[in-house]
């Protein structure tokens, strides 16, 4: 799929779960919520970095587009080294390595990690990263025709924000996780979350996904996760376009909605 649809699906999950959480009596606060719904759709865009042509790989400038092409290379060699007998030969990494479930968890581990070690500078980077990721795309138009300047600026004013909202008591810096010295360790979610479903969302088109690397299927050990290729669609085709970004809006608002107990 493209940028704004993955970005509307990983908010739309996380309200989700916000939902199921409140639906269990274990009510979210409202900034978690709202902060996990934006780390979420940025999130979802993350898998792309083995894609120099992706979302992502303008986000940052000249940084993003380096690390983009850093990883479509270690993505690669990871394929080549790794490539079961069944598995296809490739001229690139797009669609291995960051794609996977392994990948998803590490990089919400390491996440965590920084979380918690770090202190509150690794938090706001945390959330800046993931908060200029979401203005690419929830608010992609704008975003395009936007110096990258002052999408950096809306996200460095918004994470500083948050975090200082964040860290209120009530408001949710121990959410989870209460026990001195685990608050924030709970920002790690949101990104496995985003990253799952990137990979889900990919394996509803035509190329599939190889998110369980590295459990072989078969004589495969990339093999390409999917529905049947009739219910399969390109990506950027209609079906995404008209179909399934309206479907996550509603989705993500339902869900919202019962987090917050509106519903």
């Amino acid at each position: 799929m493209m940028g704004p649809a993955h970005s509307l699906s990983g908010a739309a999950a996380w309200l989700g779960v916000g939902a199921a959480a409140a639906a269990a009596g274990h009510t979210m606060p409202w900034p978690v919520l709202v902060v996990g719904a934006l780390i979420t759709a940025g999130a979802a865009l993350a898998p792309d970095l083995d894609h120099k042509s992706a979302t992502i790989s303008r986000a940052f400038g000249p940084i993003s587009k380096t690390l983009c092409e850093v990883v479509d290379k270690l993505s690669y060699a990871v394929y080549k080294a790794t490539k079961g007998p069944g598995d296809p030969r490739r001229t690139g990494g797009h669609r291995t390595l960051t794609h996977t479930w392994l990948w998803a968890v590490l990089i919400g581990g390491a996440a965590s990690v920084a979380a918690i070690t770090g202190g509150r500078w690794a938090v706001l980077a945390i959330l800046f990263v993931h908060l200029v990721l979401a203005v690419e795309g929830l608010l992609w138009r704008a975003a395009r025709v936007s110096s990258d300047v002052l999408v950096w600026l809306l996200g460095a004013t918004s994470a500083w924000i948050l975090a200082g909202v964040l860290d209120q008591p009530g408001n949710g810096s121990d959410w989870l996780f209460s026990a001195p010295g685990q608050e924030y360790l709970w920002l790690g979610l949101p990104i496995v979350l985003g990253a799952l479903v990137h990979d889900i969302g990919d394996a509803l088109t035509v190329s599939g996904c190889p998110i369980l690397w590295p459990i072989p299927l078969g004589r495969k050990r990339w093999y390409p996760i999917g529905p049947p290729k009739a219910m399969r669609f390109r990506a950027g085709s209609w079906v995404e376009l008209k179909v399934l970004m309206p479907a996550f809006m509603i989705l993500g608002g339902v869900g919202g909605a019962a987090a917050l107990n509106v519903i």
